[in-house]
C-alpha cells in the first residue's frame, strides 16, 4: 500500500502510552488496522486529522518521553513537522461522519451501498453504527454518491495482492518441495482428545498442524525470517502468519505470535479469534507486521496440493492441502492411511533443497507423536 485513511484516535494531548497500546486505527486496502505505538511517553500533539488520505511513513502525531515538556513549534524538525502531513477540510457532514462510531466493515459496506453516513444512526445501546443500520438505511434512503476515488475496495486488493505478489515472483527466487505425511495417528489422538472436552472446547486439525510447523522451523531457522536490505535477519521467534480468507473475497495473513510456544489450547484460541477479527475487519499492526512465516492452508476447499508465493520480506511459506485416504504401505503390509500433503516454497538465497527437506522431515516427525504437541515448548 502506498496511503491509509486515519479513521480516528484513541488518543489526545496530554495522555500517557505505552509500547503496544492501541492509539489509532487506519483503514487500509484489507480492512481497518488497530495501530499501536512502538515507545512508551506522553502524546504532545496529534497531527494526522481523522478523515485524512496519509502516505505511509508520514507522521501522525508526536510523542515525547515522560516527564519531558513540549517543544515549541519552530523548534520541530521538518521531518516530523505538523505541515507535512497535508489533510483536506472536511466537510460539516463529513466531520459528523467522522466522529460516528462505526465498524469497519459497517463503513466500507457503507461505501459499496452509497450510504451517507451523515445519515444513519445507531439502533443499539452503545452507539455504534453496525452493517444492519447500513442496510437499513440503504433500503429506506436515496443513496448518496460514491466518491470515484473511493473506487472497489475489493479492485483495491487485489491490486495491492497482485503488487506484492508480482514483486515476489519477480525477486525470490523460489524453490518447492513436498512430501505425503500419514496422519493416522495425529487424527486418531485429536478425536480421543476432543472426545473429553465440551463442542466450544474442541481443537480443530489445524491447530496441531500450526504447533508442529512451528516447532519443525526451530530445528530449521533458515525459514524463518526475512530478507532485508540483501542479507537475512533469521528471528529468534516464530511468528506463525495464518493466511486467512476474507468475507467478499481477498487475503490476509496476520501473526500469531510465538507459535512454537503456545499449547494447542492457546493456539486455538488465538486462532478463533484473529479469524473473527479477520472478518470483522479489525486486526493491530503487529499482527500485519511480525510474521516471521506464513502458514496456508486450502484443505477445507478440496485442494489435495498448494504451493504459495512467498510473501516478502519473509524467506519461505508452508503449504497443507486436504487430508484423504490413500493405500499406505506400513511394516511390508498395504493399509488405508489418512495422508496429508505438506508443501514448502523457499528463498534460495537463504537455504536450499537439503535444508527444505530437513524441515518437512521434521514436520512428519512431529506429526507422528501428536501427544507431545499439546504442551508448551
Amino acid at each position: 500500500m502506498e496511503a491509509g485513511t486515519l479513521v480516528e484516535w484513541r488518543i489526545k494531548p496530554g495522555d500517557a502510552v505505552t509500547r503496544g497500546q492501541v492509539v489509532a486505527v487506519v483503514e487500509t486496502q484489507k480492512g481497518a488496522i488497530d495501530v499501536e505505538i512502538w515507545d512508551s511517553g506522553i502524546v504532545d500533539r496529534l497531527v494526522a486529522r481523522p478523515g485524512a488520505k496519509i502516505p505511509v511513513g508520514e507522521v501522525l502525531a508526536l510523542l515525547r518521553g515522560d516527564g519531558k515538556t513540549a517543544a515549541p513549534p519552530a523548534t520541530t524538525p521538518s521531518a516530523i513537522a505538523p505541515t507535512a502531513v497535508t489533510a483536506p477540510v472536511p466537510s460539516a457532514a463529513q466531520s459528523a461522519a467522522d466522529r460516528q462510531k462505526i465498524s469497519p466493515s459497517a463503513r466500507r459496506l457503507a461505501q459499496e451501498l452509497g450510504v451517507d453516513l451523515a445519515t444513519v444512526q445507531a439502533q443499539t445501546a452503545d452507539g455504534v453504527i453496525s452493517r444492519a443500520d447500513i442496510e437499513r438505511a440503504a433500503a429506506t434512503a436515496k443513496p448518496a454518491a460514491v466518491a470515484p476515488a473511493a473506487g472497489d475496495w475489493r479492485a483495491q486488493m487485489r491490486k495491492a495482492i497482485a503488487a506484492a505478489m508480482a514483486r515476489a515472483k519477480r525477486e525470490i527466487p523460489h524453490y518447492y518441495l513436498a512430501t505425503d505425511i500419514d496422519v493416522t495417528p495425529l487424527l486418531a489422538w485429536l478425536a480421543a482428545e476432543n472426545a473429553k472436552r465440551s463442542v466450544v472446547e474442541r481443537l480443530l486439525p489445524a491447530v496441531p498442524l500450526m504447533k508442529a510447523v512451528a516447532l519443525a522451523l526451530r530445528e530449521v531457522p533458515e525459514l524463518n525470517g526475512f530478507w532485508i536490505d540483501g542479507a537475512f535477519r533469521p528471528s529468534s521467534a516464530v511468528h506463525l502468519g495464518m493466511a486467512i480468507a476474507m468475507r467478499g473475497g481477498g487475503l490476509v495473513a496476520p501473526a500469531i505470535h510465538d507459535a512454537d510456544r503456545k499449547t494447542c489450547d492457546e493456539l486455538m484460541a488465538a486462532l478463533r479469534d484473529l479469524i473473527t477479527r479477520v472478518r470483522g475487519g479489525r486486526l493491530r499492526s503487529s499482527e500485519m507486521a511480525d510474521p516471521t512465516v506464513t502458514l496456508t492452508s486450502l484443505g477445507e476447499q478440496g485442494v489435495a496440493q498448494v504451493f504459495g508465493v512467498i510473501y516478502p520480506p519473509q524467506v519461505a511459506i508452508v503449504g497443507l492441502g486436504r487430508i484423504r485416504e490413500r493405500p499406505w504401505v506400513t511394516a511390508g503390509t498395504v493399509a488405508v492411511r489418512q495422508v496429508l500433503t505438506a508443501s514448502l516454497a523457499a528463498d534460495h538465497r537463504v537455504s536450499d533443497g537439503h535444508r527444505g527437506a530437513l524441515f518437512l522431515a521434521a514436520l512428519d516427525r512431529l506429526l507422528q507423536a501428536p501427544e507431545t504437541l499439546a504442551e508448551k515448548a
